[in-house]
């Protein structure tokens, strides 16, 4: 009995003990986006945000229009899918939308890194950034 209960007890200690590790749950704003080397700083005054919530599911907008559709994390990777966006012309912003959005292609395994309150999500070929802080 005393052994099945430490064996308990030390199973318990080692559950509560592991770390699931950072979360990217919550609201983001853009910082940049763009060639990893030089990337663009987001448009002034412009109110961006993009949410990843716990379900796998993110939507934001990041200039003029929404946009939405699934993720998931694998270690240090990040996959979207289905991402839809509304379509209006918005002049201003209309080059950061398709950065932005086209950074999340669909089913594209992409890596991110998380430092802080600093997200970074770089394409499959390491030349594109999106360059996201926590809200």
């Amino acid at each position: 009995m005393k052994k099945n209960l430490l064996i308990v007890l030390a199973l318990l200690i080692l559950t509560a003990c592991s770390s699931t590790g950072p979360s990217i749950t919550g609201d983001w704003a853009l910082v940049s986006y763009g060639d990893a080397s030089n990337p663009i700083p987001a448009v002034p005054d412009v109110d961006t945000q993009i949410n990843f919530d716990e379900n796998g599911q993110m939507s934001g907008n990041v200039g003029c229009n929404g946009f939405g559709g699934a993720y998931e994390l694998t270690g240090n990777e990040i996959t979207f899918n289905g991402v839809m966006s509304t379509m209006m012309y918005c002049d201003a912003t209309s080059a950061q939308e398709q950065g932005v959005l086209g950074v999340f292609a669909d089913k594209v395994q992409l890596q991110f890194q998380l430092n802080g309150d600093n997200l970074t999500i770089t394409s499959a070929d390491g030349t594109s950034v999106v360059n996201l802080v926590r809200k």
